[in-house]
């Protein structure tokens, strides 16, 4: 048998720095990594951690010449080459060595690139978390590695985690994605039973496993925790869970019990500062149904106009905010100096432009608010409601003053076919009131006639009709108009969640509003004001009217096919787009309340039968999350929500003839009436006015 020889390893010396120099044979040409810069403050911190592959250089006869050439730790080189340049290093320092003779220059550098290990990322998130706990800062961490405080962050979050995850993820049984969506919530019993759920469940995707470590959470951009305010939330006790690997929205608040009271607290101490306003009552909730106001009068106070000193004020931002926007009127994008400032004007600006509102002391008497939170965590402050049990009596109109001698004659009772009997001596009385009788035939006279002039006059019409609306609807008593047209502001008694906060109960909510600020006080000086709007906006008005009277609604106990009907000839006709006004088939609104069956039918409609077959075995709580993200974006509605003839869930758009008062009760609109439009109502107006 023979003896095997033994290895002999590759000489190693110190050689000094001046007499290297690289080699044509390092098969590393591609930079990456850390850069020399880096490596040489590396180096500086902890001296060459590794020594370099060189080889002796040889004359033309194979002599050594005592220079020697790196074909493997050309990086180190260059970062020591840095260093003397910057003459931190001595030219002759002594540098760490293993000379090679033996092969090829460029095996040493491909075996050196390639036989070296990376160290795995859970070995680089231990050592960080080591470093940590013998003392070292996260910022000295940083410092060390050249990477930025957040990073080590996230390093020492990943550390943290479970052991029997970070076992896993060295398995890689654990992607790192999904490793870092379990830094979500720091409890390990809970990290290991979501990692135990997931072996069973349809998705692991990382946003699933986020979704299942915050389930009883409440999100940051929730209402409630941007009332209270995240820091006074945790100053009280409060967790917050948070996501340093992507976006959070500022993460998940764990204790919704604390959340509830700090909110109940907070929303009661800003309802004592409203109810000291003087108001009759004050009712306060979190959030009130859509049509929570429904059957009450509104009263709308008087805004309290600028002084001299606050409209000095106004003006001169104004002129600076449109001298800014001129001198910069032609540049690509504006300069940080300059867009800060004029979001400070505007800010400024619309300050100044929200005036407090100023209430008699009889309305206050018998009005109250609702106070609640606004769909972005904002005080919501509803004033000036009056209910109808608090109602000051009217007296009627056709009733007789009190004290005379008819006051208790009831109207059934009159008989206008009496007539008081004719006396001499009455004929030499002078001149007295019309008989009743004669009254109401003079007036049925007038009354056709008015018919006939009215059906002539189209725009005159359109105006009394208007007319009659608006009083029915905005004002309490709707009682002066001779049109006998009675609309009704159809109530929702049934809801739906988050209906208040939809972008169209917002829009009807705003121009509502708009259109109250605009119009009289008293009822009585209604038709003047009419008169005086132009045509654009007495449609956009006439048509807002007729919307609060639309009624839709599906009801069990009012069986009406034929106004079901009608809505949906309406939703044809406006091209009515239920994806495009903002409803969208969540859990919350559709899929949970559905049959398995139900929503692998939604779901084979939007995306197919492989979609649909894909999820088809899951339990109801995983499928409803499955669908919800399959159906997000897809623009699919039920049945009971699609617009027949519709084919695309894009509402293409379209011009309008309405003036700029149509979406936004801005009664400045933009087209003028033409004169000849406007010459009959000012006729009219005139002589109804005599």
């Amino acid at each position: 048998m023979t003896k095997q020889q033994k290895i002999t390893l590759s000489a190693s010396r110190d050689i000094p720095f001046n007499k290297l120099l690289l080699s044509q044979s390092n098969v590393r040409h591609v930079k990456a990594g850390v850069s020399t810069e880096e490596l040489a403050e590396d180096i500086a911190r902890r001296t060459l951690l590794a020594s370099l592959t060189v080889r002796p250089v040889l004359d033309e006869n194979g002599a050594e010449t005592g220079m020697f050439e790196i074909p493997a730790g050309g990086r180190r080189f260059r970062a020591l080459e840095l260093l003397v340049k910057q003459k931190r290093l001595n030219r002759t320092a002594p540098v760490p060595c293993i000379i090679r003779t033996d092969g090829l220059a460029e095996e040493d550098s491909l075996a050196e690139n390639i036989q070296r290990a990376p160290l795995h990322p859970l070995d680089q998130f231990r050592a960080f978390q080591a470093m940590r706990e013998k003392g070292k800062s996260e910022e000295e961490i940083a410092a060390a590695f050249f990477v930025s405080a957040g990073i080590v962050k996230q390093r020492l979050k990943l550390a943290a985690i479970a052991p029997a995850l970070l076992e896993a993820y060295a398995e890689e049984d654990l992607t790192l994605d999904q490793l870092m969506a379990f830094t979500v919530n720091p409890d390990h019993e809970r990290q290991e039973q979501v990692w135990e759920a997931l072996q069973r469940h349809y998705s692991k995707q990382p946003y699933e496993i986020r979704r299942m470590l915050t389930e009883g959470a409440v999100r940051a951009s929730d209402r409630r925790a941007q009332y209270v305010g995240l820091d006074a939330y945790v100053d009280a006790g409060g967790a917050i869970l948070r996501d340093l690997f992507q976006t959070d929205d500022g993460g998940w608040l764990q204790d919704a019990g604390l959340l509830d009271l700090m909110v109940t607290e907070k929303l009661h101490e800003d309802a004592e500062a409203i109810q000291a306003e003087g108001w009759h009552w004050v009712e306060v909730d979190t959030d009130f149904p859509y049509g929570h106001t429904y059957g009450m009068r509104r009263i709308h106070g008087e805004a309290e106009p600028m002084s001299d000193e606050e409209e000095t004020t106004y003006d001169a931002l104004k002129a600076e905010f449109d001298q800014l926007e001129a001198d910069h009127a032609d540049a690509d994008e504006l300069p940080d100096e300059v867009d800060a400032r004029l979001g400070e004007i505007e800010t400024a600006m619309e300050t100044l432009q929200d005036r407090p509102v100023r209430f008699e002391e009889d309305e206050l008497a018998i009005a109250g608010a609702f106070v609640s939170i606004d769909s972005s965590g904002r005080l919501r402050v509803e004033r000036g409601y009056v209910r109808p049990e608090d109602e000051p009596a009217l007296p009627s109109e056709d009733q007789p003053d009190a004290g005379t001698a008819d006051a208790d004659v009831d109207d059934a009772d009159i008989d206008l076919e009496a007539e008081a009997p004719h006396d001499a001596e009455d004929e030499d009385d002078g001149i007295k009131p019309l008989s009743d009788r004669l009254v109401t035939e003079l007036t049925a006279h007038r009354t056709l006639a008015l018919r006939d002039a009215l059906a002539g006059d189209p725009h005159i019409a359109f105006v009394a009709a208007l007319h009659v609306l608006t009083l029915k609807l905005f004002y309490r008593y709707g009682l002066n108009s001779c049109i006998e047209i009675d609309p009704r502001s159809a109530a929702f008694t049934a809801q739906a969640p988050g209906l208040a906060d939809t972008t169209s109960a917002q829009a009807i909510e705003t121009r509502s509003e708009n259109w109250a600020k605009h119009l009289p006080k008293a009822p009585e000086d209604l038709w003047d004001v009419l008169i005086d709007f132009d045509s654009d906006s007495r449609q956009a008005l006439f048509a807002h009217c007729v919307s609060l009277t639309l009624n839709a609604v599906h009801e069990v106990y009012n069986r009406r096919p034929g106004a079901l009907a009608h809505a949906d000839i309406l939703a044809t006709a406006l091209r009515l787009d239920m994806a495009a006004a903002g409803w969208t088939p969540t859990a919350e609104v559709y899929l949970s309340r559905v049959t398995k069956a139900q929503i692998l039918e939604a779901v084979r409609e939007a995306k197919g039968d492989v979609a649909a077959d894909r999820i088809a075995g899951l339990k109801k709580p995983e499928m409803v999350t499955a669908a919800e993200e399959l159906l997000e974006g897809s623009g699919w509605l039920p049945e009971p929500l699609r617009t027949q003839g519709r084919e695309t869930s894009v509402i293409e758009a379209e011009e309008t003839d309405a003036g700029e008062f149509a979406p936004d009760g801005n009664l400045d609109a933009a087209d003028a009436p033409d004169a000849e439009d406007e010459a009959p109502i000012e006729t009219v107006g005139t002589v109804a006015a005599e």
